[in-house]
């Protein structure tokens, strides 16, 4: 499947924006998917990247009117929505709920919650290097990391969170990126 045009994203915003529920569904098919993925990503729960991806289209079909495609891709502006509302939902009541829930999370989309074995050797495999890997950053950069790839944070809430300046923190992110790559092998 080849990726739509950006005009005929932006085209189906402004219809979206209008009310055209067509144009909507059409953009749900689209995106969701990628939009989920992203979703749990941060949250770490199939029942509660669903719920965030939900609020998020009702979010999108109430503001599609003030999108601005001169500010971003329908695409980056969707992925905003959802990183914030799932951003949103752990600092919230979701994230208290973690207390009282652990659910396993469904990576293969099966229903097998539980991987084949040679699957589930190669994960924990590639695990254990990334660790290795992480483990040979510097303090700064392996906690600026950990904040942003696996907390879900900006760059911005990571440089207020470790009271560091956003450049050197961005710095710490590229710097470490760079180390991992290579590392792993990538």
């Amino acid at each position: 499947m080849t990726e739509p045009l950006p005009e005929h994203d932006v085209a189906m915003m402004k219809a979206i924006g209008r009310g055209d529920r067509q144009a909507f569904e059409q953009l749900y098919r689209q995106t969701s998917p990628r939009l989920y993925a992203v979703a749990l990503r941060i949250l770490r729960r199939q029942s509660w990247a669903e719920d965030v991806l939900h609020e998020s289209f009702i979010s999108v079909w109430n503001r599609a009117a003030s999108y601005d495609p001169l500010l971003s891709s329908p695409l980056t502006w969707l992925t905003h929505i959802v990183r914030n509302r799932a951003i949103d939902w752990l600092r919230s009541a979701g994230g208290k709920a973690a207390e009282r829930e652990d659910e396993l999370v469904d990576f293969d989309g099966d229903g097998d919650s539980f991987a084949e074995p040679a699957e589930a050797l190669q994960r924990s495999q590639e695990g254990e290097k990334l660790t290795a890997c992480l483990d040979h950053l510097p303090t700064d950069q392996r906690q600026s990391i950990v904040l942003a790839y696996y907390q879900g944070m900006s760059h911005g809430e990571v440089s207020v969170y470790l009271q560091q300046p956003l450049g050197t923190v961005k710095s710490w992110i590229r710097r470490a990126l760079d180390h991992l790559k290579d590392c792993v092998g990538l």
